[in-house]
């Protein structure tokens, strides 16, 4: 059996503790290695080794740092095949969606924040007899707490940033998805990544590792995405230290269609906005607003594609679409949404089941069927809440102003998606959305320099660009009396 370890100070090295705990691929139901679980003795090791690393790492050229990223970019996609193989067996998604979205992009990362930092100048301000400048400084040792649905481009979307300015990090990986994690911490190695400045240390959150790095006085902050109730139990745990904290929480996303949208084009991308990753996407648009006067078609054309164009089973067949869930407790934990749809009086136009016809391997497999569901008022709890699944709602609106109205009646604030038009419509409703980040007539279609982040409880601050770099830096003014 396969044991992941934790990758601390450069070296692969078991619990102290002795314990380990179950890596189970969902889509099969298998266990395929043991995991070292640490806690507060690990994550001191960690954070120790960090500190060390971060007397010469945070020291660094910046072009010489960058450099080294660059070869670390480089490393993952020599490595690409072992890293989709490893995402797969820990998530159960697709091949065809590991291959072109989550190891590249986890690659591109790096590219991209190191190039970036390389170019971002400060300010200077003259006064009568002075000069006051601004000298960029890394914050120091940054946890970073990774979620499960997308395990390396999320975690190096904070890895990146953080190690560009210069900072050192130590990780914990979703408990779901420890794999990869791990294995950059070979290819850190390999291509010469000074020890300590990235460490691994697996575990689970609440008495574990998670809590332990949340509230370590030397960690200086702390990075996180996933649910808004760990967000909040991550943030009284770093009280104490008054730690910097990012974070990228839970979303219940509306998309509005608007009659003069294109149809065609909106449910194409709808069903991609509702079901990659299996609905698994902090990002998924799982409220679907339709103009009442094309509500039956927006249904029957979600429907027609659920049930025609999407292949769940294998995710290691290059045809599947759409893979297993990534837990059998989620998979139960989705369908308790479904059957609460059912007991409000809502219709299940597909899906709300696991497929019949899966081979044998897989019958014990998160599998879930595309689900389209009418017929819920605002209220609901599959309206309300985050279900995180391949689970959408339908719902018909009248008017611009309703359509906002009903968009914003939520507690999240991550993403909207606007299908229309009229140029008019599509700047004023944008404006108009409690959300992060707003597309209009697309979907996922990102620009890493921009700003990206929830209102609401979706999150605190904001990644990419620059504004990453606002977080695993400080700014320290320098006041020279001439």
């Amino acid at each position: 059996m396969k044991e992941i370890k934790h990758f601390i100070n450069g070296e692969f090295i078991s619990s102290t503790n002795g314990k380990t705990f179950p890596d189970i691929n969902p889509a099969t139901g298998e266990v395929i290695a043991q995991v070292c679980e640490g806690g507060a003795k690990e994550v001191d090791l960690a954070v120790q080794a960090a500190k060390q690393a971060f007397k010469t790492w945070g020291k660094m050229p910046q072009a010489k740092r960058s450099a080294l990223l660059l070869k670390l970019a480089e490393g993952i996609r020599a490595r690409a095949d072992d890293f989709i193989q490893a995402e797969i067996a820990d998530t159960g998604k697709p091949i065809s969606l590991a291959s072109h979205i989550d190891i590249p992009r986890g690659s591109a990362n790096f590219e991209q924040f190191a190039e970036h930092f390389k170019y971002v100048a400060t300010e200077c301000y003259e006064m009568e007899g002075a000069l006051n400048y601004a000298l960029r400084v890394p914050v120091g040792v940054i946890g970073v707490i990774s979620p499960w649905n997308f395990p390396l481009l999320l975690m190096t979307w904070k890895v990146a940033p953080a190690l560009a300015a210069g900072n050192c990090v130590v990780v914990k990986p979703s408990e779901e998805t420890p794999a990869t994690a791990s294995l950059l911490g070979e290819v850190c190695n390999a291509v010469g990544i000074p020890a300590g400045v990235y460490n691994v240390v697996q575990g689970f959150g609440k008495d574990s590792a998670g809590e332990a790095l949340s509230e370590h006085p030397d960690v200086r902050a702390i990075t996180f995405t996933g649910e808004t109730t760990t967000g909040k139990a991550i943030m009284r745990k770093a009280a104490d230290s008054l730690k910097k904290l990012s974070f990228e929480l839970g979303g219940k996303n509306p998309n509005l269609i608007f009659a003069d949208a294109d149809l065609e084009e909106a449910l194409n991308t709808t069903m991609r906005s509702s079901f990659a990753n299996q609905g698994q996407v902090c990002l998924c648009g799982s409220r679907v607003y339709a103009e009442r006067s094309i509500f039956d078609k927006v249904v029957a054309g979600l429907v027609k594609r659920a049930t025609e164009t999407v292949k769940v089973g294998d995710p290691l067949n290059p045809q599947t679409t759409l893979g297993s869930l990534i837990s059998q407790g989620h998979w139960e934990r989705v369908m308790s949404y479904i059957d609460s749809a059912k007991a409000d009086g809502a219709t299940i136009h597909c899906g709300g089941k696991r497929p019949a016809d899966l081979p044998a391997k897989f019958t014990k497999g998160a599998f879930l069927e595309p689900t389209v569901i009418t017929g819920l008022d605002r209220h609901c709890k599959a309206q309300k809440e985050e279900i995180f699944g391949p689970v959408i709602t339908v719902t018909p609106f009248d008017t611009e102003a309703e359509a906002i109205e009903l968009a914003n009646d939520t507690q999240y604030g991550l993403s909207a998606t606007v299908w229309t038009s009229q140029l008019q419509r599509a700047h004023t409703v944008a404006a108009a959305m409690e959300a992060g980040i707003l597309w209009v007539n697309t979907w996922f279609l990102r620009d890493l320099r921009t700003p990206f982040g929830g209102m609401k409880n979706s999150g605190i601050g904001r990644e990419g660009g620059v504004h990453s770099l606002e977080f695993y830096s400080e700014l320290k003014n320098v006041c020279i009396k001439l």
